[in-house]
């Protein structure tokens, strides 16, 4: 595997959250800086050195509402 990607969204209690798509690491912050560096552990911590991505990518979501 060479990237994994991660879905961030703001969390309903305040801060964010992130989850990869296709495996099962989710995690959370109170900032963006700290989410950052909370993903980096997360992967870390899931694969192996050798079976680790080389890139993370970052898909932000941010829901709008618009009114009339």
């Amino acid at each position: 595997m060479n990237e994994i990607i991660f879905i961030v969204e703001e969390s309903l209690e305040g801060g964010y959250e992130a989850r990869a798509l296709g495996t099962s690491i989710h995690t959370e912050a109170e900032n963006l800086i700290e989410l950052k560096d909370s993903i980096k552990d997360a992967v870390k911590c899931h694969y192996d050195e050798n079976e680790r991505p080389h890139i993370i990518k970052l898909h932000y979501v941010r829901d709008e509402v618009i009114t009339l």
